[in-house]
């Protein structure tokens, strides 16, 4: 399964490899913009997108960016609680 991350290109580092730097919640990486670059690389700065594996794959909007980023915040809670639910079925299973 393959994940997209909302992130927003805030700076371009390397204009000749096409690499920009994304800020994704609070976290910059340097990113290939090349798939999202339809004109100057200039132009791909402020905007969202979806980053995968380095790559910045797909603009998108800011309300998508805040609505996926809350969406994938929640699976996170999700997965807490499914982790401390299985760890304490295991300890039950350990006392019987």
């Amino acid at each position: 399964m393959c994940l997209g991350i909302p992130g927003q290109i805030v700076a371009v580092t390397d204009a000749a490899r096409m690499m920009a730097m994304a800020d994704v919640s609070g976290v910059r990486r340097e990113v290939n913009v090349a798939p999202i670059a339809t004109g100057p690389i200039e132009d791909v700065v402020g905007q969202w997108a979806l980053i995968h594996v380095g790559f910045a794959m797909a603009v998108i909007d800011e309300d998508e960016a805040a609505k996926t980023l809350e969406a994938l915040r929640g699976l996170g809670e999700a997965q807490e609680t499914l982790e401390a639910m299985a760890a304490g079925d295991a300890a039950l299973e350990g006392t019987q």
